[in-house]
């Protein structure tokens, strides 16, 4: 098994509360819905159990408030507390009160469930991009010391990719916080995505392997994996609404990933995001002291 420790991190969602099916079920219906992420996210502690690995679950604040067992369950189970937003809404579709508010609110909503205050945020579909910069000092302002929501690729919904490969430092005039991206694999000057979601899916094992382990051999950095408890539910109700595209991004291989994870779990060494940032960049991981300015973000390789 590999010596550096990689990040582990779960997106706890439901499987109707996607980005590619918003169009379609308004945030408002939600509730109307059959929910599975109880069942689907006890199936993915239990997968890390079988391996003793610590994992960081980002969770969405909807999900704390009507959830709050599972999320207590996750806490005592040793893993990390991480926040999701509140709503799942992309960042570049607020203002930067809205996304202020949205992240209050999930906050409160994780901590009254967990008893903890999150210090690691995710965007909803890695959705800081060149044009949401400023959410870092708001992050910063909120006491937030690492993020994982800018994805160094071309997408049609997310990414900036000219950003940094590796976990690297955002300084603002609010302070600073680290950034973990998502693993990309670099080839023929494009950026390849590697580390989880649909890509995991998509990708043979043998092939995500042999980049995850390039990725670490190459660059002695850990990377990022992320997964979400949906993805290991072949069985959920489909949205037969969503656009060709959208169904095959969310429903591909879906039956496979169970298997695939509990492959992938015995090659790598993994922990919470919070230890593999904290075994690169030990000096990193305090709180910034906060301020109410905010200015653009710069990024600081490390």
């Amino acid at each position: 098994m590999n010596a550096i420790l990689n990040a582990f991190t779960v997106d706890v969602e439901d499987y109707y509360q996607v980005t590619a099916f918003e169009k379609h079920i308004p945030r408002e219906r939600w509730g109307e819905y059959p929910s599975r992420v109880e069942r689907n996210t006890q199936r993915m502690l239990d997968l890390l159990d079988r391996h003793q690995v610590r994992a960081t679950f980002f969770i969405l604040g909807w999900i704390a408030e009507r959830f709050p067992q599972m999320v207590r369950e996750i806490r005592t189970r040793g893993h990390e507390i991480a926040c999701h937003g509140y709503w799942h809404q992309l960042i570049y579709n607020q203002t930067p009160e809205e996304f202020h508010a949205d992240l209050r609110k999930s906050i409160r909503a994780i901590e009254d469930a967990a008893n903890v205050r999150p210090t690691a945020y995710r965007a909803a579909s890695f959705s800081i991009t060149n044009i949401t910069r400023w959410a870092h000092a708001i992050l910063i302002e909120e006491g937030f010391t690492i993020d994982s929501s800018v994805f160094p690729i071309y997408h049609d919904r997310y990414g900036i990719p000219n950003a940094p490969r590796h976990p690297y430092r955002v300084s603002t005039s609010a302070g600073s916080l680290v950034e973990f991206p998502p693993a990309v694999l670099r080839m023929c000057r494009v950026n390849i995505p590697i580390s989880g979601g649909g890509y995991f899916r998509l990708y043979p094992l043998r092939w995500t392997s042999f980049c995850l382990r390039w990725f670490n051999r190459s660059t002695r950095k850990p990377f990022m994996f992320y997964v979400h408890p949906w993805e290991i539910d072949p069985d959920q109700p489909r949205i037969h609404a969503a656009s060709r595209r959208s169904k095959f991004r969310h429903y591909v291989n879906l039956a496979s990933t169970d298997r695939k994870l509990d492959a992938l779990l015995t090659r790598f060494r993994f922990g919470t995001l919070s230890d593999a940032v904290l075994s690169e960049l030990p000096e990193t991981t305090q709180p910034a002291a906060p301020s109410r300015r905010r200015s653009p973000t710069t990024p600081q390789v490390v």
